[in-house]
Formats: C-alpha cells, sequence, structure tokens
C-alpha cells in the first residue's frame, strides 16, 4: 500500500517540466511529465507517486488530510516516549 501525503506547489520549472513543492515542511522536486500542461499552478495541492505529480487535489481535502497525518504522527511520537521511559 502507498500513502500520499499532499503537497504544495511552490514552484514550476517549463524548461525541465517539473515542480518543487512542501510536503509538510520538506522541500522536493516532481515530474510534471504525467499531467497535462497548464493543469496546475503555484499553490496547487498534488499527489505525488514514485516523484511524479498524479493529479491534483482540492485544497479543502489536502488541508484535512494534512491534519490527519499531523495526528498520527503526534501520537506515534508520544507512543515511543512513552516506550522509552
Amino acid at each position: 500500500m502507498c500513502l500520499s501525503i499532499p503537497s504544495k506547489i511552490t514552484k514550476i520549472d517549463k524548461a525541465t517540466n517539473s515542480a518543487t513543492v512542501d510536503t509538510m515542511g520538506v522541500s522536493r522536486d516532481a515530474s510534471l511529465d504525467l499531467m497535462e500542461e497548464g493543469s496546475v499552478k503555484i499553490g496547487d495541492f498534488v499527489l505525488i507517486h514514485i516523484g511524479f505529480i498524479m493529479n491534483k487535489i482540492d485544497e479543502e481535502d489536502a488541508l484535512a488530510s494534512l491534519e490527519v497525518f499531523e495526528e498520527v504522527l503526534k501520537i506515534m511520537d508520544e507512543q515511543e516516549l512513552e516506550k522509552n521511559d
């Protein structure tokens, strides 16, 4: 199973047909080769698989998903701290 964390486009490089995205504070580059030209813009939320932007998603859905991911990470951190006590 693959979980894709919503990522926000922060930069588009038309010369390389790629975008720089922010994924929960981590910046990375992803290919736009599988997207229709002009279908995404800076500020859009997208899902990435193996380095390719696969689709654009609704901002409201993206933010809700990010909240859930952050909650899960918080719980995992708390469990790890309890395990080490």
